[in-house]
């Protein structure tokens, strides 16, 4: 029976659970929320709750003949990723696993200059977010180069898809960048990455890097926009760079300075996946929650 270990069994976790489960895997899901783990003990798979910023708390892992998945996200603060090395720290007690496939993302790039970027181009991210997943990638490849682990790692662009669409920030008028300011960025559905996640495990070797994105790049207002049409909500209030500095958060000034496009042709050719949204259009009609449609709202 293969052995799954996914740590951080969040959104895009638990849709890696539940497929594996249908194949009959023995699948082991850590998670930070007591609620979270009786939720899915309750559905048949069994359950560590630890958190990851406190090593006090983790029982012993044995991740023998397991893969691992880690998809946990970096702490808020810092440019290291604490809560991965606390995780090595921990697994380094005990028997290794078979394979290693790490969730980063594509902020470890550079942001500047709407440049296509390949799993070769130059790892210097210009945000602490991008540094510390760059910080990770570094602790696992150390981590199997020391314990002859492979190691994969996915560098995924925006996720989005049901429950993951940005309803607070355009029913709440957030002001988005003007379009002609607003460079290219990336995105895939999470019903898209599940099956790449899930393929990087099975067709991925040791230090494979991987893009991961639909390969149709739009920017964020458009983005945006389109989710408020589709939703039936007002499209958001645009504002230059100049504005923005003085009245986005950091997280959303940092999404929004950010611009790349990003070439996923080795996920493509070398994991052999066929995606199901390539474009947002079709992947936003399938993330809608009940009755948020324009034509729902108008009938009810």
């Amino acid at each position: 029976m293969q052995k799954v270990f996914i740590a951080g069994c969040g959104y895009i976790g638990e849709r890696i659970a539940r497929a594996y489960m249908d194949s009959g895997a023995d699948i082991t899901c850590l998670v930070r929320s007591p609620e979270n783990g009786a939720r899915l003990e309750s559905d048949g798979f069994t359950t560590v709750v630890a958190t990851l910023d406190d090593p006090a708390t983790f029982p012993t892992l044995n991740l023998s003949d397991s893969v691992l998945f880690y998809l946990a996200p970096p702490p808020g603060g810092g440019i290291t990723d604490s809560r991965a090395r606390n995780f090595i720290a921990r697994i380094a007690e005990s028997g290794k696993p078979l394979k290693i496939v790490y969730m980063s993302a594509t902020s470890v790039y550079s942001g500047a200059g709407c440049e296509i970027v390949t799993e070769d181009s130059p790892t210097v991210p210009e945000s602490a977010m991008g540094k510390r997943r760059l910080d990770a990638e570094s602790a696992f490849k150390a981590y199997g180069a020391t314990n002859t682990v492979p190691v994969v790692i996915l560098r995924v662009s925006g996720i989005y898809g049901p429950g993951r669409l940005p309803l607070m920030q355009i029913s709440q008028g957030q002001p988005l960048l003007k379009e002609d300011e607003s460079g290219p960025s990336n995105r895939i559905h999470a019903d898209d990455l599940t099956t790449i996640t899930i393929a990087a495990a099975e067709k991925g070797t040791d230090d494979d890097i991987f893009n991961i994105s639909d390969g149709q790049p739009s920017s964020m207002t458009t983005y945006f926009n389109a989710c408020a049409d589709i939703l039936g909500f007002p499209r958001q209030p645009q504002v230059t760079m100049a504005e923005a500095h003085k009245i986005m958060s950091p997280l959303m000034l940092s999404y929004v300075s950010q611009s790349r496009i990003v070439n996923n042709s080795r996920m493509l050719e070398r994991l052999g996946v066929k995606l199901l949204y390539t474009n947002v259009s079709e992947g936003l009609k399938a993330s809608l929650p009940p009755h948020q449609t324009k034509a729902d709202r108008q009938r009810d």
